[in-house]
């Protein structure tokens, strides 16, 4: 899966969605470079065109006194270019610095009279920033800038108040609003998900203390009951093989309880408490479960073609599990049959298979859940293997499992509970 999941994000979909990330990332920072390099034309221009502004009365005898070509370039650098250049230096740094963009735009506009850096600069503080009273005082001293630059009628200064000062404010106002508005409901959208997150987890714990609740009640209680009256026959049993068949019954009824209650400790995740340690079961532990079933009277034929070598304990836990699973189903349904268990390996595969012929003796099978072939292809399919059971032609039963062995070993050991 994690291999599947490193070649989604090399090919095409993963660059791509790896590029959106980055170029959303640094949206804001190539918005400013932007701003800064469209700008600097523009500032340039205002600052020719127009004659208005404080230092215009000085600007212009200046350049009509002057012919050469030298002292020409060097004014329209001073007074033309490096404005332009300090407005587009200003923009990079109008989400870290905005007093800078708003001293340098009050400055151009009541000393040359260019009124975008105003225009601009107010937008800019509007939209990345909340302080609405210093806005409101930037606001009235560009305001008296543009009044005292322009030097005109009423109306004239109306419209260039409106059109540079009002209509940016305003838009900005509006853009500023509407992103912190996103802002907080996309805030308040995670903190939902979380708290949603918490509720289904905690959700989950008191589903599994009640299912730890109602296995302890019913099967542990049904278990213990068996356990004693299987210890009292084998106290007070004259045949010595009912006394040997209760005693099996006792020992295992025993080991069901203790693996019970592991199972019931992880269940409860109880505050304090810790989970059981205990190592897995494993393929070293397939003589003592083999040896179980042979002292109920089943006949299994175990056969290993050649050393299996060693194992991730992952695949040893499922092969355990197959085992004990197909051993089971046998002794259900199939009384008095002759079982066989074989373990191959074939390079990277290891397979499993526990066939068995027909039942000889006819009895009652056990109620079953019809769960535990369906337990076991889930626990094969998570492992990387694949499972196939199915009747054979004699009329009894095969269950057999492919399990890759080439996944890793896990940090786990395996062994006998």
């Amino acid at each position: 899966m994690r291999e599947q999941n490193t070649r989604v994000s090399r090919g095409p979909t993963g660059w791509w969605r790896r590029g959106e990330r980055w170029w959303w990332d640094r949206r804001l920072r190539f918005a400013d470079w932007f701003y800064a390099v469209g700008s600097f034309p523009m500032v340039a221009f205002v600052q020719i065109v127009p004659e208005i502004g404080l230092l215009r009365g000085v600007i212009d005898p200046l350049f009509q006194r002057t012919d050469e070509l030298l002292p020409l370039t060097v004014l329209g650098v001073v007074f033309y270019l490096v404005p332009a250049g300090l407005v587009s230096l200003a923009v990079l740094f109008r989400r870290s610095r905005p007093h800078w963009l708003l001293v340098l735009a009050f400055a151009l506009l009541l000393l040359f009279g260019n009124m975008l850096p105003a225009g601009f600069a107010l937008y800019s503080y509007a939209v990345h920033f909340d302080r609405r009273r210093i806005l409101a005082g930037w606001f009235g001293v560009q305001a008296l800038a543009l009044y005292v630059a322009l030097d005109v009628n009423l109306l004239v200064y109306v419209f260039n108040f409106g059109l540079f000062l009002v209509v940016p404010t305003t838009l900005g106002l509006w853009v500023g609003t509407r992103r912190q508005l996103i802002d907080r409901l996309q805030e308040r959208a995670e903190r939902l998900e979380r708290e949603q997150h918490l509720m289904a987890e905690h959700a989950i714990t008191a589903e599994r203390t009640r299912i730890a609740r109602e296995m302890h009640d019913v099967v542990a209680h049904r278990v213990s009951l068996m356990v004693l009256h299987a210890g009292g026959l084998e106290v007070s049993a004259q045949d010595p093989r009912t006394a040997e068949a209760a005693g099996l019954i006792r020992t295992t009824g025993r080991e069901a309880l203790a693996e019970l209650r592991g199972i019931l400790g992880v269940l409860r995740e109880e505050d304090g408490g810790t989970a059981p340690t205990a190592p897995q079961p494993g393929l070293s532990d397939l003589e003592w479960l083999v040896g179980q079933w042979r002292d109920a009277g089943m006949v299994v034929d175990r056969v290993d073609s050649e050393p299996l070598g060693d194992l991730p304990p992952t695949v040893q836990r499922t092969a355990f599990r197959v085992v004990q699973e197909g051993l089971t189903n046998a002794a259900k349904h199939a009384r008095g049959a002759r079982v066989t268990l074989e373990l191959r390996r074939r390079g990277d595969v290891l397979q499993v298979e526990v066939a068995n012929g027909p039942a000889t003796v006819a009895v009652t099978p056990p109620p079953s859940s019809g769960y535990g072939l369906a337990g076991i292809r889930e626990r094969v399919a998570l492992a990387g293997g694949s499972l196939t059971a199915g009747p054979r032609f004699d009329g009894g039963w095969r269950l057999s499992v492919v399990l890759p062995v080439s996944g890793g070993h896990e940090a786990e050991g395996s062994g006998r509970r």
